[in-house]
């Protein structure tokens, strides 16, 4: 399970946050998936961020109120980027790629780290909060430790670098893991938001340490590079981020058309389809779908009881493989 929906933006209620992990660890879940990231920024020129380290915060406050085995849940986190909320000028635009048109963030939510205008500003079009690369080693380190004071634990189980930081020789970043690892503040490595070439110089400095790739997959976003196929060849675990499309961000709805018509044949959501062909790509496939309600993870962890005829997945498999030729060629 994703975590980010019930701490971001648009968040429920406390009380019906933990009641939605609660729900998610009572039908079996044992994966939970959260980031240092996972705050509301400042307003606009508040400095500190109001509620810093409140994902993590919340996962560990459902997993000490939870009365199952804690001991078999493994908590996820992610350490590099930033948040941030800055009003959007008047006729401004944040470019198709999501990066404000100066390329930079003009406001920081955490006073500690003035950066250099170079870091890179991703944030979603139409809103006024976004995502700032900074994946300097002094501050991934850093982070790492105030993740498992948030987290409440002595060594996290599993650290993603949150993704690539323009700003930062990618080696640099994963040296950061590395040292984390030696000093026993992580026990596992992962990375996110990464391409074939990223996960090989992962893999040459983190060895076997080095057990997860996170990266985005979903019938909308299908995994031009083929990164999937590469986990399985190498027998990493690929962990899909929005594996529902996400919600953050625009979504082209037509690539869940032949998701909705076997759902309907089935009598089921065709995220819970959506999810199951997701499950059948790879054995070490993890979909972390994010929940705001119990109910909605009632659902997504249906999935993992619905079997699909091969028929169903060889008709939804060329459906996505033609949408993933159409992406390549346009890369």
């Amino acid at each position: 399970m994703g975590t980010m929906a019930l701490a971001i933006e648009g968040r429920p209620d406390r009380e019906t946050a933990i009641e939605t992990i609660h729900a998610a660890l009572d039908e079996g879940v044992r994966y939970l998936d959260t980031a240092w990231s996972y705050y509301l920024p400042s307003r606009p020129g508040t400095g500190e961020p109001e509620d810093l380290g409140y994902g993590e915060r919340l996962v560990r406050d459902a997993l000490a109120s939870w009365d199952g085995p804690r001991e078999r849940v493994l908590v996820a986190t992610k350490t590099g980027y930033r948040r941030t909320c800055e009003a959007v000028a008047a006729g401004g635009d944040t470019g198709a790629s999501g990066t404000s048109a100066a390329g930079v963030s003009r406001e920081t939510p955490d006073a500690r780290n003035a950066v250099e205008p170079a870091r890179q500003h991703l944030q979603a079009a139409g809103s006024r909060y976004g995502w700032m690369a900074d994946s300097r080693p002094e501050t991934m380190i850093r982070d790492a430790k105030e993740s498992a004071a948030h987290l409440g634990v002595e060594a996290l189980d599993l650290l993603y670098s949150h993704g690539p930081d323009p700003a930062v020789p990618y080696a640099d970043q994963v040296g950061a893991l590395r040292d984390l690892l030696d000093a026993g503040v992580i026990r596992y490595a992962g990375i996110s938001r990464v391409n074939r070439g990223q996960i090989d110089i992962a893999r040459g400095i983190l060895g076997d340490k080095l057990i997860a790739v996170q990266n985005q997959f979903s019938p909308s976003h299908p995994d031009p590079e083929h990164t999937l196929e590469y986990c399985e060849q190498l027998g990493l675990a690929f962990v899909c981020w929005s594996p529902l499309g996400g919600f953050l961000d625009p979504v082209d709805q037509h690539a869940y058309d032949q998701f909705r018509e076997v759902a309907a044949k089935l009598g089921v959501s065709h995220q819970r389809v959506t999810l199951a062909w997701e499950l059948a790509q790879y054995p070490r496939l993890f979909t972390i779908p994010s929940a705001r309600n119990p109910q909605e993870i009632h659902d997504s962890f249906a999935a993992t009881r619905l079997e699909l005829t091969p028929d169903d997945l060889a008709f939804l498999n060329a459906s996505v493989a033609a949408r993933r030729q159409t992406m390549a060629a346009g890369m």
